[in-house]
């Protein structure tokens, strides 16, 4: 079957993500989307591994969520949301606050989680200087970390090892450690931050699991330190949970894990359930009142204009009403064992050096970046959709991904990885 025309004559005009495209493979033309799977223009249906980049937690065209939509089109797409208000965001708002723990209360919404990210850290750098402290403009992250594509956010991924090290040296440095996993490391993070402090204004990391820079995991107590040496030098902690939010990492919430809370978090990917674009910077009273002001100089000039966009926040509405249900744990739970068996025994591939589950995420990782066209294209021929990056296979499947999906999706891992 020939490609369809659209794809044939926009593919000279299209710039695609990630790829180079001279050399890459052309894209697979997806149709319709149904449950855990993609159509294709050829009729084939593939199983898809990754959710979308891990936002339609609920699996694709959910009928409580496209109701949702139909009914908030109909009544009012958009408005601006500066001077306006609307009752999607206000309902969304209070709802975020109610679910996240501690005192996260107050919510700033964007579109992409990158920006989301860069709003985060202008909150900590105005949080400062709303309160007469001079000095701290820079940021704290970590080898591994992976935070955005954004100007500001590429300055705070794995400067070596990360997909922005060809702006090594043009963006303005920040302070980059390894995460403190044990007494040792805590005391060098501890002497770093003493001698650094002063100029840093927040610790910025991912929690639980550092994404797209590897699926690295860490343990809970990571979170504990971090939290601590925040308070002991003065620094906001920010917690980047648009990968882990929402189920993923297998509470709710990542912080849960671990009883900490930071003073901002960043949401995004899931919230909407795969639908349409939104993030929000969420963040602590304590945060919040520094920019509560009779001058108006100290308020947070900072709007996007399809912020808090009310379809979006009709999607995400729409979404917690699915995560208040309940069912969604059980699912993680059963889609985190079918992840764990069905990719065991990659363990014995060639070049393999780890095999790991947490929550619904499951890893296959190598000791050498892998083919990722070449990889892709034989996962396809199984009929799943698995895009790898760097030296990782994963998959991150919907939570409703039914079982039969989800073997079908360990087995063309195994196959394609020729250990089955």
């Amino acid at each position: 079957m020939s490609d369809p025309a659209w794809l044939t004559q926009g593919a000279v005009h299209i710039w695609r993500p990630y790829c180079q495209m001279k050399t890459a493979r052309p894209p697979l033309p997806v149709v319709a989307t149904r449950g855990s799977r993609l159509v294709l223009a050829d009729g084939r249906e593939l199983v898809d591994g990754l959710a979308s980049w891990w936002t339609a937690c609920h699996g694709y065209n959910h009928p409580h969520i496209a109701a949702a939509l139909r009914e908030q089109i109909d009544r009012m797409p958009h408005v601006m949301f500066g001077g306006l208000a609307h009752e999607p965001a206000y309902r969304l708002a209070a709802r975020l606050a109610n679910m996240l723990p501690g005192d996260l209360n107050h919510v700033f919404f964007a579109e992409s989680g990158s920006v989301s990210v860069e709003i985060a850290m202008k909150m900590a750098l105005q949080f400062h200087i709303n309160r007469g402290v001079a000095g701290r403009t820079k940021f704290l992250a970590f080898r591994g970390g992976y935070h955005g594509d954004t100007l500001a956010t590429m300055t705070v991924c794995d400067p070596e090892e990360g997909m922005h090290s060809l702006f090594a040296g043009v963006m303005p440095s920040q302070v980059i450690a390894d995460l403190p996993r044990d007494a040792e490391s805590e005391t060098a993070l501890d002497a770093l931050l003493a001698q650094q402090g002063h100029e840093i204004a927040a610790i910025l990391v991912e929690p639980l699991v550092q994404g797209a820079g590897g699926m690295l995991p860490h343990p809970p107590e990571v979170l504990r330190i971090l939290r601590r040496l925040a308070d002991k030098h003065g620094v906001l902690l920010i917690f980047d949970e648009i990968f882990t939010g929402f189920g993923r990492a297998g509470t709710l919430f990542a912080m849960q894990a671990a009883g900490v809370e930071p003073d901002i978090v960043t949401l995004s990917k899931a919230l909407t359930g795969g639908t349409l674009p939104l993030s929000a910077a969420v963040a602590s009273r304590r945060v919040f009142e520094a920019f509560w002001s009779d001058d108006p100089g100290a308020a947070l000039m900072h709007g996007p204009t399809y912020m808090a966009n009310p379809l979006a926040c009709a999607a995400a509405n729409a979404s917690l009403d699915l995560f208040e249900d309940g069912t969604w744990a059980a699912n993680v739970t059963r889609v985190s064992e079918a992840l764990g068996e069905g990719l065991e025994p990659c363990r014995v591939g060639r070049g393999v050096v780890d095999v790991r589950t947490l929550g619904a995420i499951g890893v296959v990782e190598f000791d050498a970046p892998v083919a990722v066209g070449e990889l892709c294209a034989r996962f396809a021929e199984l009929g799943a959709w698995i895009r790898p990056m760097g030296k990782v296979v994963y998959l991150t499947p919907a939570f409703t991904t039914p079982d039969g999906d989800l073997a079908l999706l360990t087995s063309a891992v195994r196959k394609g990885l020729g250990v089955a």
